[in-house]
């Protein structure tokens, strides 16, 4: 596997390199941001306006910059505009990996012909964030960071004014406190400034307001649950561990030598890979004939081989839709004029099921009406409510016990896959976690000079093997002859629906293989290229769309059961309820990063 390889590649470097000093190449170019300002309204309609200003100084010559803005699930972004003083430019505004992502060109002249070159530029950047706002029972609250852990460097000071809506009962609190320069509240309006926030590092300003401030807050997102005591707690959890790590984070260095030989050792002993008789390239049919659940087990959920995820349940509901166990219909609402997709249940084929299609079965029918139908567009509404998300993700584990009961127990998976190298690399890295920290802390608690170094080897070796608990299984874990064939077979056969130029030289000959594609594509994380594959095969697609299994997915039935999932995991866990990290430090919206090029 090529990840092990690289992997085993990167131990080597380590330990051969550990000890060299580190040496800085020299650069004909460099740019600074002396200072940034910001200006955040908060409208009563739960709107947040937000302009940005940064003053770039630039050494050399530079094509121009790009800012990145991070948006939570729930966020929209809306009238980005972008000007620029110092210099002329053109921007680009596109949206990658749950980011807005903004690519401004800089020139010299109007011409656009001449890059730009040891000047200063003003960038000026404004937007409006939907969603982003949050109106709890009790209070309202906004968490932004005014300045993201995600720049290339550090911003010399930092100010900001943010208008709220009303001017009596709110309070505001930003952190990291280190970074704090001057603030305070006059009326309706913060105004504060900063120290030096190196690279690396966030600033986060948190305000909690009444919510007799908002009325017709449609831009606001709605938390049906009390708010502020565990805003409160988390901003407490919060500075209490602030200060806390601020102390362990001095450790850096040493004992690279030991924890990455013994990884090494366990690699060599239990995670490589056995030969086998495959050589395949790609896979055009399924591989083998196991329900999507057990795929997506084994595939596509690489930190708990054997534990089906949310994709496996989702492809689950799609293979059942083609068994004619559930049907689709849609029907326009008349309020929004959008098109609801509702789903029904069929009892009759309830008994023909395997034990865990019936708890997936069970899982839809506590969300359905009288007529057992289930309104899709509402699942993410139901289960924004603690007590029906608890009920769910109890559920959801039960289906993941009732695939691994039935298709995957110990003794099955052992044929698949033997995890005793993962086993004991996860025990040597809680162990060393636990022994790096301690080192750690005989050397932070010394006056001798060679302390340092104990503090240096000790957050190494705590680093290396928190990296080691987080690993893939599969990394120093190993396929058996049989896990490992049924693994090539199955990845090159996603390579394949990954692949449209394979699937326009080999298409399917009929709708049942392109609905077999969908169902496993769904399993294997890989269902919307599928879908686009498909579109651009089939000529007449209208007529496809009459058949649920694509019906499902065109009117987004998958996303809206996914949404729903994120929004049930939210809020069962309290820890990361929908009051989320509210008040924990890094929890807010905005910061992102952004830099030069």
């Amino acid at each position: 596997m090529n990840v092990k390889k690289t992997f085993c590649i990167i131990l080597l470097i380590f330990v051969l390199f550990s000890a060299l000093s580190v040496v800085s190449a020299d650069d004909d170019r460099s740019y600074s941001i002396d200072q940034a300002f910001l200006e955040l309204t908060v409208g009563s309609n739960g709107l947040l306006h937000v302009d940005e200003v940064y003053d770039y100084s630039f050494d050399g010559s530079f094509n121009g910059v790009y800012r990145d803005i991070p948006l939570k699930d729930w966020e929209h972004i809306e009238n980005i505009t972008v000007n620029t003083t110092g210099a002329y430019s053109v921007t680009k505004v596109t949206h990658e990996n749950g980011k807005e992502h903004l690519k401004i060109y800089l020139y010299a002249d109007e011409a656009h012909t001449k890059q730009i070159s040891d000047t200063e530029v003003y960038v000026y950047i404004s937007y409006d964030l939907v969603n982003t706002v949050t109106l709890f029972n009790d209070i309202a609250g906004v968490q932004y960071k005014l300045w993201g852990e995600d720049w290339d460097v550090g911003i010399g000071a930092l100010t900001a004014v943010v208008h709220l809506p009303g001017n009596t009962s709110n309070t505001y609190y930003l952190n990291p406190q280190e970074y704090n320069s001057t603030s305070y509240l006059t009326g309706d309006t913060i105004s504060l400034t900063s120290t030096h926030i190196p690279s690396g590092e966030f600033y986060e300003l948190l305000v909690l307001m009444p919510l007799s401030d908002f009325e017709n807050a449609t831009y606001a997102r709605q938390v049906h649950e009390d708010g502020k005591e565990k805003i409160m707690h988390n901003l407490e959890d919060s500075i209490n561990g602030r200060n806390f790590w601020n102390t362990t984070y001095l450790v850096l260095g040493l004992l690279a030598l030991i924890s990455p030989l013994a990884g090494i050792v366990i690699y060599l002993r239990h995670g490589r890979e056995p030969k086998v008789d495959y050589d395949g390239i790609y896979e055009r049919e399924p591989p083998t004939s196991d329900p999507p659940a057990v795929v997506n087990a084994l595939i596509d959920n690489s930190g708990d081989i054997g534990t089906p995820n949310m994709k496996g349940f989702e492809a689950t509901i799609l293979d059942l839709i083609n068994r004619k166990v559930f049907s689709l219909d849609t029907k326009k609402d008349s309020e929004t004029d959008i098109n609801d997709l509702y789903l029904t249940l069929h009892k009759e084929n309830y008994d023909n099921l395997d034990i865990q299609e019936q708890t997936v079965f069970d899982i839809l029918a506590m969300f359905a009406d009288d007529n057992n139908v289930v309104n899709m567009s509402n699942l993410n509404a139901d289960l924004s409510y603690e007590s029906n998300a608890k009920l769910f993700m109890e559920e959801f584990e039960t289906w993941q016990n009732d695939v691994k009961h039935e298709y995957l127990d110990s003794e099955i998976l052992e044929t698949y896959f033997n995890d005793t190298g993962s086993s004991r690399m996860n025990e040597i890295g809680v162990i060393g976690i636990l022994i790096g920290i301690g080192i750690f802390l005989l050397g932070l608690f010394t006056n001798l000079h060679n302390g340092i170094f104990a503090i240096g080897g000790g957050i190494v070796l705590a680093i290396f093997s928190f990296i080691v608990v987080m690993l893939p299984e599969d990394i120093f874990g190993q396929w058996t002859e049989k896990g490992r064939v049924f693994y090539l077979k199955w990845n090159n056969f996603k390579k394949f629906l990954k692949d449209n130029s394979l699937i326009n030289e080999h298409p399917p000959e009929s709708i049942v293989v392109w609905k077999q594609y969908l169902i496993y594509g769904a399993a294997l994380g890989v269902a919307d290229e599928v879908y686009e594959a498909m579109k651009l095969q089939e000529k007449n697609v209208d007529s496809i769309l009459d058949d649920d299994v694509f019906l499902y997915h065109h009117y987004g039935g998958y996303y809206m059961m996914h949404e729903a999932f994120l929004a049930g995991q939210s809020a069962a866990n309290p820890s990361s309820s929908s009051v989320g990290d509210f008040g924990s430090f890094g929890g807010g919206s905005g910061g992102g990063g952004g830099g030069a090029f």
